[in-house]
Formats: structure tokens, sequence, C-alpha cells
């Protein structure tokens, strides 16, 4: 009986398939399949032809998307700056990072080695710009290129590698040009004026000649430290003291820069590729290490579950996303300053307990209408936005706000209003099928529309503070003047008084 074999089996080459203009056509492939002359956008029914055997699995567009974030994120551990590169690439700028890593090649080493672990192929080249990166690493040029050997490398490749329009590329191979190469030696003035700026700007960005900037996927962080761990670590406590390290390890930086952090930022990376962002605010500038490792304990105690070690993690990293100027306190303040910093302790637990949102204050804006003179924002920016305000004018906006309903409606509620004179305050109204006599009446007070935001035809209004006979108060207001176009104005309530 001869022995069995260990090879393992042969695997059918893979496509994926997808609806492209009522029919199936071929959205993806892997090398087995692009071996056999199968194409992307090619049908399905021909791909099926060439290949009897061949795997089949429909296409998900979203799920791709996904992955490829993920992707991404993970790729932060070589660069902060990460762009998405069509459907199925990535741009990273590792300019001044490399050399963390033992220099390019080490990089690209490293890069290949751990992707490939995780089950993807992938092709990668670094270049002086961003187009002849690209150019290199979809179309088989060299992987590393050197600022001097630009135009050497560009040459060989199609003029596809340019990211030009199909339609142009096909108009270009019509005369004669194919290859880089031929676009290379072809005089400037004669392609521009038949095939438009694109060829020649997309051939200066790959050498260099035109600026290309890389948008990252998010913002760079103002200040970063990371801990590269060689055994990873598995439990929340043990993430929680590497930030709290982190954190007093950017306390020099923040106090050279006379700032505090306002959002920061923990990265956790695990060891098959997955990474975990977590994100806290201070709702006042925050250098105390202690403090700030407190706040992201709050924030796991909610996501615990959600933060799964699954092998370990390998590398955490603390990003100040925001930061705003420290003042030191005074000694003869040290009371006031306690006083404060336990506020703001509350309302940072609380919100990174809860959410931001959680606590909310109303902020004054500038308009003249009650339901866009108030906005509820989070009480980190509102407190901010008090505090900018002199003591002076924050007792005089009381005193305003004092004649006005602490309660308003989300919307005004129209209703059905008697008055004894046309333009008087009102005698009885009819809101929600209750009618009302009025006892009390103050007003009116006329509330202009903002010539800047309304058009030139919005009403005024005339607002009334009314007291019924069960001695409920209601502020209503009418909307247009008898004496101007309005034939009969138009009646709302707008809030409650206490």
């Amino acid at each position: 009986m001869p022995p069995a074999s260990t090879a393992p089996p042969e695997r059918a080459p893979f496509v994926c398939a997808g609806r492209i203009a009522n029919a199936m056509r071929i959205t993806a492939l892997d090398e087995a399949a692009e071996s056999l002359g199968l194409r992307v956008g090619q049908g399905l029914a021909e791909a099926r032809a060439i290949c009897a055997k061949l795997d089949v699995i429909e296409a998900d567009p979203a799920a791709d998307r996904a992955l490829l974030k993920a992707i991404a994120d993970w790729c932060d551990r070589y660069t902060p700056l990460v762009a998405l590169d069509g459907e199925d690439g990535l741009m990273l700028d590792i300019t001044g990072c490399a050399h963390l890593f033992g220099g390019e090649e080490r990089l690209i080493r490293d890069v290949d080695h751990r992707l490939t672990a995780f089950g993807f192929a992938v092709r990668i080249s670094v270049g002086p710009t961003p187009g002849l990166a690209r150019a290199c690493s979809r179309f088989g040029g060299p992987q590393r290129v050197a600022p001097s050997d630009m135009a050497a490398a560009l040459a060989p490749l199609p003029i596809a590698a340019l990211r030009l329009e199909t339609q142009t590329v096909m108009d270009l191979a019509r005369v004669g040009l194919k290859t880089i190469a031929d676009l290379l030696a072809a005089p400037r003035p004669p392609i521009t004026r038949r095939f438009g700026s694109g060829p020649m700007l997309r051939l200066d960005q790959a050498l260099g000649r035109e600026g290309e900037p890389i948008s990252p996927r998010r913002h760079l962080p103002l200040l970063s430290a990371e801990r590269r761990l060689a055994e990873p670590i598995m439990t929340e406590d043990q993430v929680l003291d590497l930030a709290g390290r982190l954190a007093a390890g950017l306390k020099t930086s923040l106090e050279a820069r006379g700032e505090g952090g306002r959002l920061f930022e923990l990265l956790v990376f695990r060891v098959d590729g997955r990474v975990f962002r977590i994100e806290v605010g201070a709702s006042a500038p925050l250098r105390d290490a202690t403090r700030i490792r407190a706040l992201f304990e709050e924030r796991l105690s909610v996501l615990q579950d959600e933060l799964d070690a699954g092998f370990g993690f390998e590398l955490v990293r603390l990003n100040v996303l925001l930061s705003e100027s420290f003042d030191d306190a005074q000694p003869a303040l040290a009371d006031e300053t306690n006083d404060r910093e336990d506020l703001t302790r509350f309302l940072d637990q609380v919100a990174a307990r809860l959410g931001e949102r959680a606590l909310r204050l109303p902020v004054s804006l500038a308009s003249h209408w009650p339901e866009r003179a108030t906005l509820h924002a989070p009480v980190s920016d509102a407190s901010k936005s008090l505090d900018l305000v002199p003591p002076q004018t924050q007792k005089a906006a009381r005193t305003v706000r004092g004649l006005r309903p602490l309660r308003l409606l989300d919307r005004p509620e129209e209703v059905e209003v008697m008055s004894a004179v046309p333009d008087g305050p009102p005698a009885s109204f009819r809101w929600r099928r209750v009618q009302r006599r009025v006892l009390r009446a103050e007003g009116p007070e006329r509330v202009a529309p903002e010539w800047w935001v309304d058009d030139e035809d919005s009403p005024p209004r005339d607002y009334f503070r009314i007291e019924d006979t069960e001695g409920q108060r209601f502020w209503l207001y009418r909307e247009g003047l008898y004496e101007r176009r309005t034939v009969r104005p138009s009646w709302f309530l707008q809030g409650f008084f206490a």
C-alpha cells in the first residue's frame, strides 16, 4: 500500500464577483486566477468557461472597506500618517519614522512579515514621492527607490501606473505612448494640448517636481508616547499602569509648551493585529499622570467587556489630541483652586464613564430668537465658555434672562387667542384643547428678525408674559403685525415660567 501523501491539497483559483451593470463580474482575484489570464472586470460566465473549478464568493464592499480600515489602524504602529489609497491600498508617510525600525529595508521586511503572517498577500514599495511608491507597488516596480533612481524606476512601468483615467490611458496608447518611458521622451506642449494637463501633472508628481500631500485618516497628535513590550500584557491593570507611566513621560513635554491636555487617546495594539482606541476628555487642561490614569480607569470600567486581551497586547501608545494653555495656581488661591479641581475631577469622571454629553449646560448664543439663543453643550465646553465671560457680563445676562422662562418647548406650538383689542394682550387662549382665561398679562416685548440670517419678509414677534386664572404662567408671542402685510397674525406658545 503506497504511503499517504502529506502535501497540502491544491487550492482552486479564487475570485470575488459582484453585480456591475446588470452582469456578474470579477471584482478581485488571487494570483492563481491571475495566472490563468483572468482579470478584474471580466464577466463571471467567461471566467468559468476558462476555469471550470473556479472558486467564487460574492463581493462585499462594506466588509472589504472595514477590513482595510482595520489594517490602517494596525499600521499606526509605524507612523501616525496613514491614508487610504483606493479600495485596496494604504499610503504611509514614514518620513522621520524609518530609523525607529532600523531603516527602510528592515521596516519593509517587518511589515511584509507581519501581514503575511496574518494571511495577506501584500506588495510594498518605498519611494521619495507617493505617486512613485504607488506605481511601483501596484505595477511591479522596485521595492525601494532612491531619489536618484526615480526616472529609471518609473520608465518601464505602464502609463496606467500614473493614476490616469482609463479613457486617457487608451487615448495615449493609440498614439504609441504605452509606457512611462514613452511619456518621458515625448514633448510636453503637444501632450498637454491633446490630452490635457493630467498626464504631465501625474508624471511631475511621481518625479517630485510637483507636490502631492497625503491626507491621513486621522489628525496628527500634538504629543505622543509609546511602549513596545517584549512580552505581551494581558490585564486591564497592566494597561492602566502603562498609561500612567506614559502620561508621566508626557508631563515634561506639556510643561515645556506651557500647556495641559484636554483630549487624550490611548491606543492598545493586540498581538493578532486588532487595535483598540480609547478617548477621554478633561474639562480643564490636565498634566497630572494620576488623574489621567484615573480617567482611563473610569472609561475602561465601561468598556471592560469590549477590551478583549486575546493573546495579549504588544504595544501601548498615549496621544495628546488637544491641549490648551495651563495656568499654575497661586498659593493665595489654594482653597479656591482645590474646590475647582474637585469639580473638574467630578465632571471628568462622569464624562469618562457616561460620555461627554451626560452633563450639559446651556450656553448663550448671539441670536434674537429664543429657540436659537441657547445651545446645550457638554459641560466641559460650556464651563470654558462661561470662564471667558467677565463676572459683570454674567450678572447682566442673568438679570435679562430672569424675564425669560426657564423651560422652552422644543418648537413653538400654535394657539387660538381672543383679545380685547387687535394689537393688545390675550384675554383668553386655547392650547392643546384646553381653554384658559388670562388673569394678568405683561408686554409686549418686540423681537425683530435677524437680517443677517432670516429672510427680509420674516415677521417680527411681540412676546407676552401671561398668567391664567389657575396661577399658571406662560410665554406667548404674536407673529406678525396687524398694520403690516398680515391681516391676522398667528399666536404661539413658546415656554413656561416657574
